[in-house]
């Protein structure tokens, strides 16, 4: 009978869940806490280099053909010219200026009367043409810097697009730019912005570097092809 019980007895104590010890638990808690810090970290890191060190971009239209197509991915250095803290539209530490060719990325004007096309409602890419202190005329499809003739390789006009293309003489205000699109007849650029003609430099975002991705064919072409 003793034997029998005791039998029983086992396999009770077999049939137990034994808890785990409380230092067990609190290795497995503190393993949790430090990955979820460790994600957070990344995701905090993460956050910090697209908005301040380099962000990638889709172009949306067809404004800087040749070249930039519709549907090319790109990334853009946002180290090119001053510092940008995450979350904030303007740099807020100017370290170096545009040059003229140069590509670049900027904030929208807060203007809702400015006729952009519709290519985005925040990001607009274009290029640099006058820089401060330039006086810049565009007539009969030639830009004139400086009452000279600008050579632009890039640059394509008369594809039927808005032949109203003429702009100035004006001049480049401080602290701000002029800026074209590379397919002049299909771009809403300096030229019609009704907020102002030139575009503040804090408000641009980065400089464009090179095309990461493309869907335009030949394929191998493009991808990697440094924006000029």
């Amino acid at each position: 009978m003793k034997s029998r019980n005791k039998n029983q007895s086992k396999a009770g104590e077999f049939g137990k869940i034994k808890p785990v010890s409380t230092p067990e638990k609190s290795k497995e808690i503190n393993e949790i806490v430090s990955f979820f810090k460790t994600l957070a970290m990344l995701l905090v890191l993460a956050i910090f280099l697209r908005a301040s060190v380099v962000e990638a971009y889709k172009i949306p239209s067809g404004s800087m053909i040749p070249t930039l197509l519709e549907g090319d991915h790109i990334l853009v250095s946002k180290l090119s010219y001053g510092f940008r803290l995450p979350f904030i539209k303007k740099t807020i530490y100017l370290y170096d200026m545009p040059q003229r060719g140069d590509v670049v990325v900027f904030s929208r004007p807060d203007d809702p009367s400015t006729p952009f096309e519709d290519e985005s409602k925040i990001n607009i890419i274009k290029r640099v043409i006058g820089l401060p202190g330039d006086k810049v005329e565009v007539r009969n499809r030639q830009v004139y810097i400086n009452d000279k003739p600008l050579h632009e390789d890039y640059a394509i006009w008369g594809r039927g697009g808005a032949p109203e293309g003429n702009f100035g003489p004006g001049i480049v205000p401080e602290g701000h730019v002029f800026l074209l699109g590379d397919n002049r007849d299909f771009s809403k650029d300096s030229r019609f912005w009704h907020n102002g003609h030139y575009l503040p430099i804090n408000l641009i975002k980065g400089r464009a570097l090179f095309i990461y991705w493309s869907w335009a064919t030949p394929i191998t072409e493009r991808i990697g092809k440094i924006i000029r």
